[in-house]
């Protein structure tokens, strides 16, 4: 199985050193579920994509600090290429900013939301088990970092987890596309680093309430097990 990783953010220098960039975070955790996963990186910022849509199995779409609504080429550029897989009903995985690009894309909409920033871990509840779900607790605990938020879905998608703090938390359209909000590729540390460093953006209050909700485990390998049942379409 090929994964394409469609990388659509830089990781801060001081934090990549000691973290990687975004594609080392999901490779070290998928291939952790699914070892003869073989992953090839495009840099959509800057225009990088497959010559044939077939050169790999599978693609995902990082998160990034962008707001799909930008209207930059680059942005415009990925929505054109999510809606060319959609019509080819190519397997996608959408990861926060991945997962409003590809509401957007099929006729959702993304905004900036009134409740400000989500981040540290946040417990999304599913509605229904979709078969790629291991059947068990319908709650999960994820690791979150947003601000904006899909407020309708994608046209034709599931809607199936939610929070408090975010109505569309984990969406699927047909067969061939899961999106989530949460970052399973985040460690703990690594959401502490990144929390850390936007201590001026977040302010006081919500930086020390994110660091002390990273007290609870999150659960970002049983999350990669269900990418890789999705992908692998492994029920």
């Amino acid at each position: 199985m090929k994964l394409g990783i469609l990388k659509a953010d830089t990781v801060r220098p001081e934090l990549a050193v000691n973290f990687g960039e975004y594609p080392d975070m999901f490779m070290a955790l998928l291939t952790a579920q699914a070892p003869d996963l073989h992953c090839r990186v495009y840099d959509v910022e800057r225009g990088e994509y497959p010559d044939e849509l077939d050169e790999v199995d599978a693609y995902l779409i990082t998160g990034s600090k962008a707001s799909v609504y930008d209207k930059t080429p680059w942005i415009l550029s990925l929505t054109d290429f999510v809606q060319e897989l959609h019509r080819r009903r190519k397997k996608l995985v959408g990861i926060c900013f991945g997962h409003q690009l590809v509401a957007q894309a099929l006729g959702g909409t993304v905004e900036k939301s009134p409740k400000g920033w989500g981040v540290g871990l946040h417990t999304h509840r599913f509605s229904s088990l979709p078969c790629w779900h291991d059947q068990g607790d319908r709650n999960l605990d994820i690791l979150v970092s947003h601000q904006d938020q899909v407020v309708r879905a994608a046209a034709g998608a599931r809607v199936l987890a939610s929070s408090e703090f975010c109505d569309n938390a984990v969406s699927q359209v047909g067969e061939h596309i899961l999106t989530l909000q949460g970052h399973p590729e985040f460690t703990k540390d690594y959401a502490r680093a990144l929390m850390t460093a936007r201590r001026n953006l977040l302010g006081e209050d919500l930086l020390q309430a994110g660091v002390a909700s990273l007290d609870k485990k999150p659960q970002g390998s049983r999350v990669a097990a269900w990418i890789i049942n999705f992908i692998y379409e492994r029920n």
